[in-house]
C-alpha cells in the first residue's frame, strides 16, 4: 500500500513540527512548505522542506500539479498579541490575505482537506468559562481577527465550493517532544513555560510577572496548557473525521483545566530544582484573569484524549529540551 502524502504549511515551526514527526511515525509522506522566516529546519525529524512561500500563487499551482495531497494542514501564521496591535497590516496580510490565496488554490486544484490552526484569541473576554465553541467569537486583537477571519472564509468557501475543512482553536500550546528531540524555539520567545525555564537556567532575564491582583485564588492570570504533542494527535484525528465523511466546523483543544502562573512557576520550581528569578509589573491591557477550554465536543466527535495533561509532565518535557538547548 503506497503510504499517503500529506502538506504541512508551516511544519518546521513550533507545533508543524511535532505534527509532522507523528505524520511520519505512521509512516505517512509528509511535504512540508515554510519559508524559514520563523520556522527551522533543524526542527524537522524527516519529510521533504520545500522553502517558499505559501502565498506565492505559483508555487502553489505547481505544488497541487505535481501531488495529490490526501489533506493539507496549515500551520503557517504570526503570532504576537502586542505585535499585531503595533502592526496589524502584517497579520491581516500574513495570516488573512496569505491564507486567501491558498483557499483559492484549493478551490481551483479540488484539493484538500484543510486542517487550520487557529486560536482561543477568536473568543475574546470570556463571558463564560470554561470556553465552549458555542461561546460568541469577539477577538479583541489583529492576530485574533486575523485568524478568525480566514475561519470565515473557510466556511464561506464550504458552502460555495464544498471546501472541507477544520478549524482548531488552541488554547495555550506547551511543551515539547517526550525524547527531547524537538520543541520550542521562538525569537522572541513569548511563551510562559519556557520564558520561565530559560530564567531558571539564567540565559534570559528574570521571569516578568504581569499583574498579581486578578480575581483568582493567587491573585495571577489562570491559562489552559495543552501539550504540544496532544495538538499534534488533535490533528491527525481531525483529518481522519473529514476524510471519513465529517462536518467541517470548529474545534476547541485545551485541558479544561486551569493553571496559575504561581502555579506554572512552582511546578517549575519542583522540575528544575533551581528558583525561578522573578520581577514584577502592571496587568497587561486585554489579559482576561481566566482562559480556559471546554474541549468537550473534540473528545467526543473526534476521539481526542490528551495523554499529557498533566502540568508536571508538560513543563518536564519541556525542561529536558531547554537543557538540550543551552547545555552550558
Amino acid at each position: 500500500m503506497q503510504p499517503l502524502v500529506y502538506l504541512v504549511i508551516g511544519g518546521a515551526g513550533y507545533i508543524g513540527s511535532h505534527l509532522v514527526k507523528a505524520l511520519l511515525e505512521k509512516n505517512h509522506q509528509v511535504i512540508v512548505v515554510d519559508n524559514l522566516s520563523s520556522g527551522k529546519a533543524n526542527a524537522l525529524l524527516g519529510g521533504e522542506l520545500l522553502t517558499e512561500n505559501f502565498a506565492d500563487r505559483e508555487f502553489l499551482d505547481a505544488l497541487f500539479s505535481k501531488y495529490q495531497f490526501a489533506g493539507i494542514f496549515h500551520f503557517a501564521s504570526q503570532i504576537v498579541v502586542s505585535e499585531s496591535v503595533k502592526d496589524p497590516g502584517k497579520y491581516y496580510k500574513e495570516n488573512t490575505v496569505a491564507t486567501l490565496t491558498l483557499l483559492e488554490a484549493l478551490r481551483d486544484h479540488h484539493a484538500g482537506p484543510l486542517i487550520f490552526s487557529s486560536t482561543a484569541a477568536v473568543y475574546g473576554e470570556p463571558i463564560t468559562c470554561p470556553i465552549s465553541e458555542s461561546h460568541p467569537t469577539n477577538a479583541i486583537n489583529p492576530y485574533g481577527r486575523s485568524k478568525l477571519m480566514v475561519e470565515q472564509m473557510m466556511s464561506d468557501f464550504a458552502k460555495a465550493h464544498g471546501l472541507k475543512y477544520i478549524a482548531l482553536r488552541y488554547f495555550n500550546a506547551a511543551g515539547a517532544d517526550a525524547l527531547g528531540r524537538i520543541g520550542e524555539q521562538h525569537e522572541p520567545e513569548t511563551h510562559l513555560i519556557p520564558l520561565v525555564l530559560q530564567a531558571a537556567l539564567g540565559v534570559k532575564p528574570p521571569l516578568m510577572l504581569f499583574g498579581n491582583d486578578y480575581d483568582t485564588p493567587d491573585g495571577t492570570c489562570i491559562r489552559d496548557y495543552i501539550h504540544v504533542d496532544d495538538l499534534a494527535s488533535a490533528h491527525l484525528l481531525a483529518m481522519d473525521y473529514l476524510n471519513a465523511g465529517g462536518e467541517s466546523g470548529a474545534f476547541n483543544l485545551g485541558n479544561g483545566a486551569g493553571y496559575s502562573v504561581n502555579e506554572v512557576i512552582e511546578t517549575a520550581k519542583r522540575v528544575t530544582g533551581r528558583e525561578i528569578p522573578l520581577t514584577y509589573a502592571p496587568r497587561r491591557d486585554g489579559d482576561p484573569a481566566r482562559l480556559v477550554a471546554d474541549a468537550t465536543r473534540a473528545k467526543q466527535i473526534l476521539g481526542w484524549q490528551p495523554a499529557y495533561s498533566d502540568l508536571n509532565t508538560i513543563i518536564q518535557h519541556a525542561w529536558n529540551w531547554e537543557k538540550k538547548r543551552h547545555p552550558n
